[in-house]
């Protein structure tokens, strides 16, 4: 768990104070970065926990299957799904197009091509997906704890 806060921290800072004065695509993508590296390493704490539990049997090696093995542990938690699904966008990014928009301003923007649809990265989004985060994480924790 404490993997996981200090990720948040780092993501944290650069969110509210690193993009604040910078207003970089760099900046946008090294917090995208960040997150994936805070929403992996809550996937193997709780698959490590559920093991414990005995709520799952064996943890699987491939991303793909631990996804779906999370996926099944928290099937009713609506915001629990959406961020894995931001997720598995995330595993992915290196990949894909992208496109910056409107640098060093106001309305800076990253533009990425996922699945044939435009996804667009700007300062309003990066806020749903904290706060997103925010929730995901106190659910994690919550499941660590029980």
């Amino acid at each position: 768990m404490e993997d996981i806060i200090q990720e948040k921290i780092s993501a944290d800072h650069l969110l509210y104070v690193s993009l604040k004065y910078t207003k970089t695509c760099d900046v946008i993508l090294n917090l995208l970065l960040r997150w994936r590296k805070m929403i992996k390493t809550s996937i193997e704490a709780i698959l490590k926990h559920a093991k414990k539990k005995k709520k799952i049997k064996s943890i699987p090696t491939n991303p793909i299957g631990k996804i779906d093995k999370v996926e099944k542990l928290f099937k009713k938690d609506k915001n629990f799904l959406e961020v894995l699904e931001f997720y598995e966008m995330l595993r992915k990014i290196e990949d894909l197009r992208k496109e910056r928009v409107g640098e060093f301003r106001k309305n800076v923007a990253l533009k990425i091509l996922y699945k044939g649809k435009e996804v667009n990265i700007n300062l309003e989004q990066l806020k749903i997906y904290a706060d997103k985060l925010e929730k995901f994480i106190s659910t994690t924790k919550h499941f660590l704890l029980s």
